[in-house]
């Protein structure tokens, strides 16, 4: 039922800051670890298609199991910090079964498998390697829905990066690579179901970052890339009796062979292993090595020659060798320009090898393809993004056309649905701040303007430029001209930039850009410091699909137009009218005197009043949807009800007095209030707590209390709905289920997504338990997997980005959570 009545529209989230936690399968699928799980991404239609939720902590490396006749996988293997393995078999995004294998006793850092079936097994035999921060190799065997762990390989003290296994040519014995912080690659190979030591390679002067085997033509050949900035590549090969004895007699002069014998079903095998090549081309530590996936062509598995490595100095390579000489050269570098990114932690090539992927230290995942013409060109493609911290909050604008979210990865990012040729999907099309502060909430004031607060003191106002506005015209397929006129004739700067040691986005208007321009062009060579590097880092840019991650780094900025001081403490929660003219805010407090809410008038930007009430911090505010009332949440457990004045004692007129409120006698709730809403026709609002109740709240005819300080009485009009959880977000619908009932999202604190329906009893006065009815809960797979920080339902009926009328039956809930992503859902309003 529940997967009827939902769809998972959009997931936006990025790689974690591991190595190996990146890996493309012949299945077509792109798997990553984010936060807590395994996101699957579609690179062909630019969307995550699922997530596999089994972790409870960080997922630091993921592998497809590939299948020896190059089909397409079904097994993926991943570890986490959690220190666990888990095997998950896959058709399509669903999981058939998924297989946990403890033993490690600290975070597992590098996975790899191997399939051992001969083709006559139905069920699949799988040997899984992993390696972990308890200075342990642990081997495990896995067949149907067990695993056990073969064996255990210790390295004392030391530390193994990553592991690849393979087998070893003509006898199909396992080979085992270990890249170590020894700077020394160790071998093992499989005797008699254990795997002994047979070789260490000896040349990287820094620890090994990665270590891949590719079989061609025979021979073995192991990749191996290290802090040391190099890359090696190594060939084991089977030696025959007459070569060593040629070697024995002769006088040649060759490169040093290590020879190892192992025992087959054959008989004795004898293999020596060399140095093939080092390649020399990264300005910094390489972080990633991946071979081109091989092919099967007339009936042959092939290897393509082809390596890939990634670097901490923004760029990729890939390498080949000479078609005459056979020298091993650089064929194509691919990288990053700019931006106060870190470099790229992993590398990978595309099934058909036609694309190449990069994940960077901030999570962001760079895609370039090449054309097939007779000098191919790689381009940057549309790949998919988001925080890589936990994000605190999410609000739609007015219109319902785009999110904007804010995370603790101090930025703020707007996502926006891409319209083309019949298909929509979502992405990130700017990033209007990026601050050094982590960033903690965010209200839209207009279409085109919001306020947002971070940990610091100050309140910041940011306007949209014109280059936004061109540009999501474009994407969006939303004429120019509607959207201007919403701008109310204000002139529009082009861009925005951030001056250097600066925090605040200076706006960049066309006179810059011109002035820039014509200095550059003219005869007079600049002389002074700041006339070689001016302050305008901006170039607008005409899209015709989403920006790349140089782009959103530097030219999708938006200027700060007003900074509003006033509060003591860093911010903790903002919200703003749907009229647009008042601003309301509040900061961390553990006193009265700085738990006060601060009301702002966005036409002068002037504080106009401090509202005193609450003792602890305000955790959540909202406006009703008339604006007529202010509601705010806190610590305290208790919650306030200001009423809009217009004839106020204020230079603007406006004022806000005490309307109703709990207190330790009448507080219903016994723990923190997190979040509040209110209903869409302004008679009901709800509250969420810590103490997983949830209770809605209106004047339920009872009259005004007499006296000069009369308070309004407002009573729960519902039953406390118990969920077994702390409440952490609750959010009205803007239309009412078909059978006339109130639509409440609820997220949870352990990152379930629950749907409701609330009526209020027949008698109008005594709440019953049947006033809540449950529609229905989102499985594991589609909820976040750490605590939901903010719901929010779009504010119009139909989903952003389709010709939906006003009487569709679709309605769209965007969600973030701590676990990094932020998630968008539409959901049919006619079967609730």
């Amino acid at each position: 039922m529940a997967a009827s009545i939902i769809q998972t529209c959009h997931i936006a989230c990025c790689a974690n800051r591991t190595p190996n936690v990146v890996a493309w399968g012949r299945c077509g699928l792109l798997a990553f670890g984010t936060c807590n799980s395994i996101a699957l991404y579609h690179p062909e239609n630019t969307t995550v298609i699922g997530t596999l939720n089994g972790h409870t902590g960080r997922v630091n490396c993921v592998k497809w199991i590939h299948c020896s006749d190059c089909g397409p996988e079904t097994w993926l293997v991943s570890g986490g910090s959690d220190n666990r393995v888990i095997l998950w078999e896959l058709e399509g995004d669903k999981v058939i079964k998924f297989i946990k294998l403890e033993g490690h006793s600290d975070a597992v850092c590098a996975v790899d498998a191997l399939c051992l079936n001969s083709g006559q097994e139905e069920q699949q035999n799988l040997m899984v390697v992993s390696a972990a921060s308890d200075s342990c190799v642990k081997i495990w065997s896995c067949k149907g829905i067990e695993g056990e762990c073969m064996q255990t390989v210790s390295f004392g003290n030391g530390f193994v990066m990553d592991v690849s296994l393979s087998c070893l040519p003509g006898i199909n014995v396992p080979v085992l690579a270990c890249g170590n912080d020894d700077c020394k690659i160790h071998l093992y190979i499989q005797q008699n179901g254990q795997f002994q030591k047979v070789d260490s390679l000896l040349g990287h002067e820094d620890w090994i970052r990665g270590v891949e085997w590719a079989v061609s033509d025979g021979d073995l050949f192991l990749a191996s890339c290290a802090q040391d900035c190099l890359i090696r590549i190594w060939r084991i090969f089977t030696k025959s009796s007459a070569s060593c004895e040629e070697e024995d007699n002769g006088n040649l002069i060759k490169l040093k062979e290590n020879i190892f014998k192992v025992k087959s079903n054959d008989g004795l095998t004898t293999f020596a292993v060399t140095l093939e090549t080092v390649l020399s081309g990264h300005e910094n530590s390489v972080y990633g090595v991946h071979w081109q996936p091989s092919i099967l062509k007339d009936g042959r598995i092939q290897q393509p020659m082809v390596l890939l490595s990634a670097s901490l100095d923004k760029t990729m390579i890939l390498w080949a060798p000479d078609e005459e000489s056979g020298v091993w050269l650089e064929q194509v570098r691919v990288g990053e320009v700019g931006g106060n990114t870190l470099g790229f932690y992993g590398c990978q090539f595309s099934p058909d090898g036609l694309m190449i992927l990069a994940h960077a230290f901030h999570g962001a995942l760079h895609l370039w393809g090449r054309d097939l013409s007779e000098q191919p060109i790689w381009s940057p493609h549309v790949v998919v993004s988001g925080h890589f911290n936990s994000v605190q909050d999410v609000c739609w604008d007015p219109e319902g056309e785009f999110i904007v979210s804010v995370g603790l990865d101090q930025t703020t990012r707007l996502f926006s649905p891409w319209r083309r040729k019949g298909k929509v999907t979502w992405h990130e099309i700017a990033r209007p701040q990026i601050h050094g502060y982590d960033m903690q909430c965010i209200a839209m004031i207009g279409r085109f303007q919001f306020v947002s607060g971070a940990d610091e003191k100050v309140l910041r106002v940011f306007s949209a430029p014109r280059n936004f506005v061109e540009n999501f015209s474009y994407i969006s397929s939303i004429p120019l001209e509607k959207l201007l006129s919403s701008n109310k004739g204000v002139e529009l700067a082009e861009g925005a930039s951030v001056p250097a040691l600066g925090l605040s986005n200076k706006a960049v208007f066309q006179g810059d850009l011109m002035s820039q321009l014509n200095m550059n062009d003219g005869p007079d060579k600049p002389t002074s410091a700041a006339d070689q590097y001016p302050q305008v880092y901006f170039q607008p840019i005409q899209l015709k699909e989403p920006p790349t991650e140089d782009h959103l780094l530097q030219n999708t900025l938006w200027p700060e137009v007003q900074k509003l001081y006033g509060h003591g403490f860093e911010m903790f929660c903002v919200a703003c009218n749907h009229s647009g003219s008042i601003v309301a805010s509040a900061c961390k407090a553990s006193k009265p005197e700085h738990a006060a809410i601060i009301i702002w008038q966005t036409a002068s930007w002037k504080k106009i009043q401090s509202l005193s009430f609450h003792s602890l911090t305000v955790t959540q505010m909202s406006f009703s949807p008339d604006d007529k009332f202010l509601l705010a949440v806190s610590r305290d457990r208790t919650w306030s009800l200001w009423k809009l004045n217009t004839e106020g004692h204020t230079d603007s007129g406006l004022s806000f007095t005490l309307h109703a409120c709990t207190d330790k006698k009448t507080a219903v709730h016994s723990r923190i209030i997190w979040s509040c809403d209110w209903s869409h026709d302004s008679k009901y609002f709800s509250t969420g707590s810590r103490d997983k109740k949830v209770i809605v709240w209106g004047d339920c005819g009872s009259g005004v209390t007499s006296g000069v300080n009369s308070l309004a009485l407002y009573k729960p009009c519902s039953s406390a709905l118990d969920l077994g959880d702390a409440v952490t977000a609750v959010s009205f619908s803007s239309t009412f289920s078909p059978d006339e009932r109130y639509i409440v999202a609820l997220g949870l604190q352990n990152g379930s997504i629950l749907l409701y329906k609330w009526r209020q009893g027949e008698d109008g006065v005594s709440p019953t338990e049947a006033d809540w009815c449950k529609c229905l809960e989102l499985d594991k797979f589609q909820c976040h997997t750490l605590t939901v920080k903010r719901l929010h339902w779009r504010q119009s009926v139909g989903r952003a980005g389709h010709d939906d009328t006003e009487d569709s039956d679709w309605l769209q809930l965007a969600s973030c959570g701590a676990d990094h992503s932020v998630k968008i859902f539409n959901i049919r309003r006619d079967i609730l």
